[in-house]
């Protein structure tokens, strides 16, 4: 799922490399990304890695009591593992054991270790939630062996999140992964996309089920891709949109079976021909039904995007279009009624208050953008990140570079207000501080409330990875909201080969 605002790319199109997916919870608000399409052909999957893998705990424990994390506490790899607490179902976004708690989805991992993921996938973490915040120590591991399903007797390789949401209508969150089912090139592709439903232990408890598109539903010899979650005719009911051939998609209606199959199933033609992933459902126009976002084309360069509104029939209907960009952000930037919007071009920030409305750009470089209340002062705040590999010269306004030297990696926090977004308001987020050489790069994994404060808070990834095959290092961190932005001092900091260090090989 990409879930940041790093690049997609479909684990069909890489065979050697992993792209570096981040899936985060959501609201109506928040930022959007969109993913490489598939390309067609008869490439297989990477052989199976082998056989699965025995838990095994280690660290200590938070002494501050198993829901609570240790105020301040940094854990280089990760605590001790604890169990997961069985929950009866809720109807909070990304909450998959249903406790009520939103949890956190993490998909670029690092093996035991410190190595990269490269020709075999680490899987993806869940970090669980309690009353006060993330819990490390409450993390569960999803890797291909154990939880994907075969397609024609072979389990697949690459396995990544793509999108989470309430497809059952169980009050529990599952979890949609995408895949690299064999296909020989003859014909329509297989579906690589899977569900792994969510339960009182979360989505872990069993093997995912393969999507079930029927062929009536489908459009060309293309892969189903870039699964995205929204309630489209507005039944109550949580639908999927999948790409299809050219400017279609597959609408699957919900709610679904636990065998993966759609209430009802359609082609449906869209403004664009690429979709684009966002933090939860948005619903820009406000009549109860959830809209879609579609791009001109994949991401890796900018694209013109535009807004496919929901209604009785799903996303049909045409609505705002907006500027050439890398990614957008929705929420409620200033005063007003409407749903505002911001587009990152990359050296630059276009507000899009009410939509439509033009308003002077900022001078604010990024591509990824998430989007929450973090003050908790009812206007939403923004995130700006994925400076990555852009000119430190860059002028703002312009976008010409006057110096070769690589930008920074750190965030940029943007707060909203009565006047809207301002520029001379932005601050960079200091990320921590990694042993070792090379350049650290810091992405967003999530913008959300975590501890029920009315404060989103902040998720960061910071990775180092040295030349010369030396073991990388990184950090989750945990900002806290606070009255002036995420708080500078993280509350938890882990690592992500936390997930990989309780499996070892049968």
């Amino acid at each position: 799922m990409r879930l940041d605002g790093t690049r997609w790319t479909h684990v069909r199109t890489r065979a050697r490399t992993r792209a570096r997916t981040k899936t985060g919870p959501g609201t109506k608000t928040g930022a959007t990304h969109a993913r490489e399409r598939p390309k067609t052909g008869a490439e297989r999957p990477r052989p199976h890695r082998g056989p699965a893998h025995r838990l095994r705990p280690l660290g200590p424990a938070s002494p501050d009591g198993p829901d609570r994390p240790a105020a301040h506490a940094e854990h280089p790899v990760g605590p001790a593992q604890r169990p997961v607490p069985h929950g009866t179902g809720s109807k909070v976004p990304y909450d998959f054991n249903g406790d009520g708690h939103p949890d956190l989805v993490v998909n670029d991992l690092l093996h035991r270790g410190g190595r990269a993921a490269h020709d075999d996938d680490p899987g993806i973490g869940i970090v669980y939630g309690s009353a006060r915040g993330l819990v490390p120590g409450t993390r569960q591991l999803l890797t291909a062996s154990r939880n994907a399903a075969p397609t024609k007797g072979v389990v697949p390789a690459a396995f990544e999140a793509s999108a989470a949401c309430d497809l059952d209508r169980d009050g529990f969150t599952d979890l949609v992964v995408t895949t690299d089912p064999p296909y020989d090139g003859v014909g329509r592709p297989p579906v690589p996309v899977q569900i792994l439903f969510g339960s009182p232990r979360g989505p872990a408890a069993g093997r995912a089920v393969p999507l079930r598109i029927p062929e009536r539903a489908r459009d060309g010899n293309e892969w189903p891709d870039q699964p995205v979650c929204g309630d489209f005719d507005g039944d109550g009911a949580t639908d999927l949109a999948v790409t299809a051939s050219g400017a279609r998609i597959s609408y699957l209606r919900g709610p679904f079976t636990r065998r993966g199959a759609p209430r009802a199933a359609a082609p449906l033609d869209v403004p664009g021909t690429a979709l684009a992933a966002l933090p939860g459902p948005l619903d820009a126009d406000r009549d109860g039904a959830d809209d879609l976002l579609v791009r001109a084309a994949d991401p890796g360069s900018a694209a013109t995007s535009r807004l496919a509104l929901g209604g009785p029939r799903g996303p049909a209907r045409a609505g705002a279009a907006f500027p050439s960009g890398h990614a957008l952000a929705f929420g409620r930037f200033r005063r007003g009624t409407g749903t505002d919007a911001v587009v990152a071009t990359g050296s630059r920030l276009l507000p899009r208050y009410g939509l439509t409305g033009d308003a002077p750009p900022l001078p604010v470089r990024g591509r990824a953008l998430h989007a929450a209340d973090v003050t908790a002062d009812g206007y939403t705040d923004l995130v700006v990140s994925g400076t990555d590999g852009m000119a430190s010269g860059t002028d703002p306004a312009s976008g010409d570079a006057a110096s070769t030297e690589t930008a920074p990696s750190a965030p940029t926090f943007l707060p909203g207000s009565a006047s809207g977004l301002s520029g001379r308001e932005a601050r960079p987020l200091r990320p921590p501080a990694l042993p070792g050489t090379g350049p650290p790069r810091t992405t967003v994994l999530a913008l959300t409330d975590y501890d029920g404060d009315g404060h989103a808070d902040l998720v960061l990834l910071t990775r180092r990875t040295p030349a010369q095959n030396a073991p990388a290092q990184d950090r989750v961190t945990i900002h806290p909201g606070t009255p002036t932005g995420p708080s500078a001092t993280p509350q938890v900091t882990f690592s992500t080969t936390a997930f990989a260090v309780f499996f070892t090989d049968d």
